[in-house]
C-alpha cells in the first residue's frame, strides 16, 4: 500500500507532457471515453499508469478516484481508467491543474520507532510525513512499517514504481534484526524456512540466524520475501518469541547503512538506473554544459615563451 504525504482529498498538483504521445480520446457530453475507432493504430499511456507514476496515488486509488468523478481532462469529467495521455490535454485533480512530471526520484529513510506510516490517524498519534524535512516533494512510501518498527523506508514521488517495488514478484527481500524476548535455538529457527500460516495463506521461507542470546532477550537476523503484515512478529511468535525491538536494515539493494535515526538520503539517479531500470523508466539528468575556455589572444601577455 503506498500514500500520498498530504491528508484529505486535496491530492496538489502535477503537469503531464508527454509528447511522444499522439491524440487517444474522444470528448462526448460531459463524459471523457475512449475512442474506438480512429484510435487503433495510436498509441498512449494510460492515465491511471502516468498519474501513478507522477506520484499523485496507486494505479488502484486513481481507478477510485476515477470512478468518484475527481479527475477532469480538458474540462470534462473522466468516467474511465483506459483513456489514453497522449501530450498537451490539460488534468486537472480534485480542481487543481496538473503541472510537469518530474523524473523518477527514490529516498532512504530511517523510520524512528513510535511513528505511524500514514497521513492520518483518527486517534492522533504522530506520523512520519510530520517529521519529513518540508524541501521533501509530495512521496509516497515504498509498503510501510508498524509503528514500533524502525529503520530503513523507502520513499518514491513514483507511484508505479512504489507498487513495483511492493510486488513479491520483484523479487526484492527485506532483512530486518530483531531482539525477542526469550529463548530459542538455531534449530528451531529454521522450522521458519517452510513459511508460516498468515490470514490463511502460506508465506515464502523465512531465513533466520541466531546472533547471540542475550540474557532474556535473543537478537535474531530475519530475510524476508514477503513483508506480509507483521510478519516477523508473527513468525517469531509460533516459537514462543515476543518481540521487543524491530529493525528493517535493507529492502532489495539499498540498505539502511549508517543513516541517522530520523534522516532522509536521496539515493543517487545513476544508482536508481542501474538497480531498478529494469522495473521503470529511469530519467537520467541532463549533464551539465562545461564552460568553454577562454582563449588569449595571440599576441597577448601569455603568448609569449619563456626559453
Amino acid at each position: 500500500m503506498t500514500l500520498p504525504l498530504a491528508p484529505g482529498p486535496d491530492i496538489g498538483a502535477y503537469s503531464l507532457h508527454h509528447s511522444s504521445f499522439p491524440f487517444a480520446g474522444e470528448q462526448r457530453g460531459n463524459q471523457v471515453s475512449e475512442h474506438k475507432s480512429d484510435n487503433k493504430s495510436k498509441k498512449g499511456e494510460r492515465i491511471a499508469k502516468v498519474l501513478a507514476r507522477a506520484g499523485v496515488a496507486s494505479r488502484r486509488e486513481i481507478e477510485r478516484m476515477i470512478g468518484a468523478g475527481r479527475i477532469r481532462v480538458d474540462g470534462k469529467v473522466l468516467h474511465t481508467p483506459a483513456f489514453l495521455i497522449t501530450g498537451g490535454e490539460e488534468v486537472r485533480v480534485d480542481d487543481k491543474t496538473i503541472t510537469t512530471k518530474t523524473p523518477t526520484r527514490l529516498w532512504r529513510f530511517h523510520k524512528p520507532a513510535g511513528l505511524l506510516t500514514t497521513n492520518s490517524d483518527p486517534q492522533g498519534r504522530p506520523n512520519i510525513f510530520e517529521h519529513l524535512p518540508k524541501t521533501l516533494p509530495r512521496v509516497l512510501t515504498v509498503g510501510r512499517l508498524d509503528m514500533n518498527t524502525e529503520g530503513l523506508l523507502l520513499l518514491t514521488n513514483d507511484g508505479e514504481l512504489a507498487r513495483k517495488l511492493e510486488l513479491p514478484a520483484t523479487g526484492f527481500s527485506r532483512r530486518y534484526r530483531a531482539r525477542a524476548f526469550g529463548h530459542t535455538t538455531q534449530e528451531q529457527l529454521d522450522r521458519l524456512k517452510d513459511g508460516i500460516m498468515i490470514d490463511g495463506q502460506m508465506t515464502k521461507g523465512i531465513d533466520a540466524v541466531l546472533e547471540r542470546q542475550q540474557g532474556d532477550n535473543v537478537w535474531i537476523s530475519l530475510t524476508l520475501r514477503d513483508g506480509k503484515n507483521r510478519e516477523v512478529r508473527r513468525a517469531l511468535a509460533t516459537l514462543g518469541l515476543k518481540v521487543n525491538r524491530l529493525i528493517r536494515i535493507s529492502y532489495g539493494p539499498f540498505q539502511l547503512g549508517d543513516l541517522g535515526r530520523g534522516a532522509v538520503e536521496e539515493i543517487r539517479p545513476r544508482v536508481l538506473r542501474d538497480q531498478l531500470g529494469h522495473l521503470v523508466r529511469i530519467d537520467m539528468p541532463e549533464p551539465a554544459r562545461a564552460k568553454p575556455k577562454h582563449r588569449h589572444k595571440r599576441g597577448g601577455k601569455s603568448a609569449h615563451r619563456r626559453w
